[in-house]
């Protein structure tokens, strides 16, 4: 797989975890532990894409 498909995976993926955080909050019955793993899954993935976009 080149970096730039990478990447491309790695935003989309980024993306889908930004929806779903934002859906799970609005939801009334909100899993706080949830949500804070996806967010995490989230920065995880912000630090990787700007790695790779650095190179």
């Amino acid at each position: 797989m080149s970096v730039s498909s990478h990447l491309t995976e790695l935003k989309k993926k980024h993306e889908h975890l930004s929806f779903t955080v934002e859906r799970e909050e609005r939801s009334p019955a909100t899993d706080r532990l949830r949500i804070k793993t996806l967010k995490k899954e989230k920065l995880r993935l912000k630090d990787e894409i700007e790695r790779l976009s650095q190179h």
